[in-house]
């Protein structure tokens, strides 16, 4: 039954968090920016269609189609339409017979329904099941820990984080705290509470803060601001309905674009030096720091590849984009939009390189600390036995 506590722990902390959530909290006042229905629908029949193959992309038509479907949900479910369906490169949803997709509906327009886009909910539902069930089947409790935590993780964000920032909150401190408690709660969790997960949580707080600060800074002295971000001029006209600080959002982006790579570092350097110390107690303060820095080598540099590629790719239709234009390397490196990239980039590699010498340290100073204590405890409890020995032994004498 004890290894079900934490899990039950779990469960009880993210219930609450989504009970007192602020998101709950909505302004009566904020519009409705989606004053349409999103409604199942399928295709009954392709009526007609005029398509050509787009020259650009294979398997992509542009033109119009007129077709016939029937919304499967909502207050028209069960009710067919002819509609036309354009295609362009910016809205692309070419149907055939039978498929099913997503219908707008909109009452406020001449022809309610247009064909929205495809349904990708089941696919996406499938690949998460998948994930999660061999998850389970490989790392058995261990993928049930990961699972749990990974779905607190979400709830942190969504329930905890993104409701505070909209309510104007400072991105900046509302981030740190959602991080921390993400980092504590997840690795006590993984590890349970014990003088690895104190020093693992320690050199991961610390790591992660470091990124961001960085990456708060350099933004600052490279006139960068969240505006610069992917989506940060669109997100400045909901900014104006409610009371978002986008000023400190790249602050927030590093810190949890980067959390889970300094948390998979500190973690591997932690449990290496215990590890080493458990094998070989006899080991200097210096001999372990030693040890973990010659892991943290070969960890450091795939982790810091891991961030910026994924960085890159996140960003690689812009950058091949600014390729194709041939621009110069003034031209190109002065854009606000690829400053923003490389700072988000270097700023989370610094703090995962640092967070290997800084958990190395965490972890020999406390294991030191506690061989310390263990040492002075066992050394009294020899005085206490001698002592009491030696009175034993005066009084058989006398």
């Amino acid at each position: 039954m004890k290894k079900y506590l934490p899990i039950i722990g779990f469960i009880l902390l993210a219930a609450l968090i989504i009970i007192i959530s602020p998101m709950f909290k909505i302004n009566s006042n904020q519009p409705n920016y989606f004053k349409q229905d999103f409604e199942d629908a399928r295709v009954l029949e392709v009526i007609s269609e005029e398509v050509d193959e787009d020259p650009a992309f294979d398997g992509l038509y542009l033109g119009t189609q007129v077709v016939k479907i029937e919304v499967l949900t909502g207050k028209y479910k069960g009710q067919s339409f002819k509609i036309k369906n354009p295609l362009s490169r910016n809205h692309n949803v070419y149907v055939k017979k039978d498929d099913v997709v997503i219908a707008s509906v909109d009452e406020s327009l001449e022809d309610i329904v247009w064909i929205y886009n495809y349904k990708r909910e089941p696919l996406l539902y499938i690949l998460v099941a998948i994930f999660f069930i061999l998850l389970i089947l490989l790392g058995r409790m261990q993928g049930v820990y990961s699972i749990i935590s990974l779905i607190f993780t979400g709830i942190m964000i969504v329930f905890f984080m993104l409701p505070l920032i909209f309510q104007g909150n400072n991105p900046i401190v509302v981030t740190i705290i959602t991080a921390c408690i993400i980092i504590i709660a997840s690795f006590l969790l993984i590890s349970g509470f014990n003088l690895k997960t104190f020093s693992v949580i320690l050199g991961t707080i610390i790591g992660v803060v470091i990124a961001g600060i960085i990456s708060y800074v350099s933004g600052n002295l490279a006139h960068l601001s969240g505006i610069t971000m992917d989506k940060g001029q669109e997100l400045v006209y909901v900014a104006m309905d409610y009371k978002i600080q986008i000023s400190g959002l790249m602050f927030s982006a590093i810190l949890i674009a980067s959390l889970g790579a300094v948390m998979d570092v500190a973690m591997s350097i932690t449990s290496s030096i215990f590890e080493i110390h458990k094998t070989n107690p006899m080991l200097s303060s210096k001999q372990l720091f030693k040890s973990g820095m010659n892991i943290g080598k070969d960890v450091m540099g795939t982790m810091s590849n891991t961030l910026i590629l994924a960085f890159a790719g996140s960003s690689l239709n812009s950058i091949m984009l600014i390729w194709g234009y041939q621009m110069g390397r003034k031209q190109f490196m002065n854009i606000p939009f690829i400053g923003t990239e490389i700072i988000q980039g270097l700023s989370g590699s610094i703090g995962i390189v640092l967070t290997v010498p800084i958990t190395a340290l965490i972890s020999v100073m406390l294991l030191t600390r506690s061989a310390n204590k263990k040492k002075s405890y066992n050394k009294s409890i020899s005085r206490k036995k001698y002592k009491g020995k030696n009175k034993k032994n005066k009084k058989n004498k006398r």
